[in-house]
């Protein structure tokens, strides 16, 4: 039987099953629609460094530098090539997965239909990766960035000069960069604004996209918008303060706020604005196609799962 709606709070003393996920004596929240498995989180017995939601399938990066993937699986976005170890990132698109290894090679796995997986040579001392929907991303250690994958609306081809990017996120048919100054430079499909980097394009330190929507977070902690905003995804809640952390999905956004708690805005037709309750100590947040992930400061991983399944869009 299919589970496409769930709440559930478990306390985990002694062995997990094979939903739950945690450090030992760490409570479990998750709730929303299940239809790919993304919401069944392997049990995971060490700490959780990173996290990285897709359209509908999850990466956790551990702190042995393995990755642990679960959910949507079509086109093998879960299956983690071998040897998986030494991994210090992990970035996930719409079918494809990318995890960066610690001598700055990248693994990429999945659909690879537009050659989204074929690193290009040579495939090495990269600091960053990201992805888009179906293309993918690096940043070399001098701040240039490294496109592949489909480049229907121009977002592999990144403006001159290239250098001084320090942080890079990919959407639908579009990129956008934060420069080491503090600004924002975006290329590709426009149709919904998501390349008009909103005035003062400075003092930024923190860029999210996602299908065609745009979060950027300020160094005095507020956080600045753009592009499509149909659910009110760009509609950041009042007091637009203290953000440490953004992330968006398709249609919603999230804020992680210095106190540890996650403020969610945007579309609400399944529950994303529900965080799990204490909503305090996380310290990491990504946004999926229409669910979130966090990490608690216990190294826990909390769930929300895939509610509203449009994978028509990778995040």
């Amino acid at each position: 039987m299919r589970v496409r709606y769930c709440v559930a709070v478990l306390t985990l003393v002694a062995a997990l099953a094979a939903s739950e996920v945690a450090s030992a004596n760490s409570t479990v929240v998750a709730w929303g629609e299940n239809d790919e498995g993304q919401c069944d989180v392997p049990p995971l017995e060490l700490d959780v460094v990173a996290v990285a939601a897709g359209s509908s399938h999850s990466l956790a990066l551990l702190s042995d530098e393995s990755v642990v993937a679960w959910g949507w699986n079509e086109s093998g976005q879960c299956d983690v090539p071998e040897p998986n170890e030494c991994f210090t990132q992990v970035a996930a698109g719409y079918r494809h997965s990318l995890g960066l290894g610690s001598g700055g090679s990248v693994s990429a796995w999945g659909e690879n239909g537009f050659g989204q997986c074929d690193v290009p040579e040579p495939n090495a001392g990269l600091v960053k990766i990201a992805s888009g929907a179906q293309h993918s991303l690096g940043i070399m250690p001098g701040g240039s960035v490294v496109a592949w994958g489909w480049n229907a609306g121009g977002q592999c081809d990144i403006p001159e000069p290239n250098e001084d990017f320090i942080a890079v996120d990919g959407g639908h048919a579009h990129t956008i960069g934060l420069k080491a100054d503090s600004t924002i430079v975006a290329w590709g499909t426009n149709s919904y604004g998501e390349c008009d980097i909103p005035e003062p394009n400075a003092g930024f330190i923190a860029i999210s996209t996602s299908s065609r929507s745009c979060l950027a977070l300020r160094a005095d902690g507020s956080i600045a918008t753009w592009g499509s905003n149909t659910f009110g995804q760009c509609d950041v809640p009042e007091p637009n303060s203290d953000f440490v952390a953004i992330s968006v999905g398709a249609y919603h956004s999230n804020g992680l706020k210095a106190s540890g708690e996650i403020v969610v805005w945007g579309s609400n037709v399944f529950g994303q604005h529900d965080v799990p309750e204490p909503n305090a100590g996380y310290t990491s947040i990504s946004a999926g196609g229409n669910y979130s992930l966090a990490v608690t400061d216990s190294g826990t991983l909390t769930r929300s799962a895939t509610w509203g399944s449009i994978k028509a869009l990778f995040r």
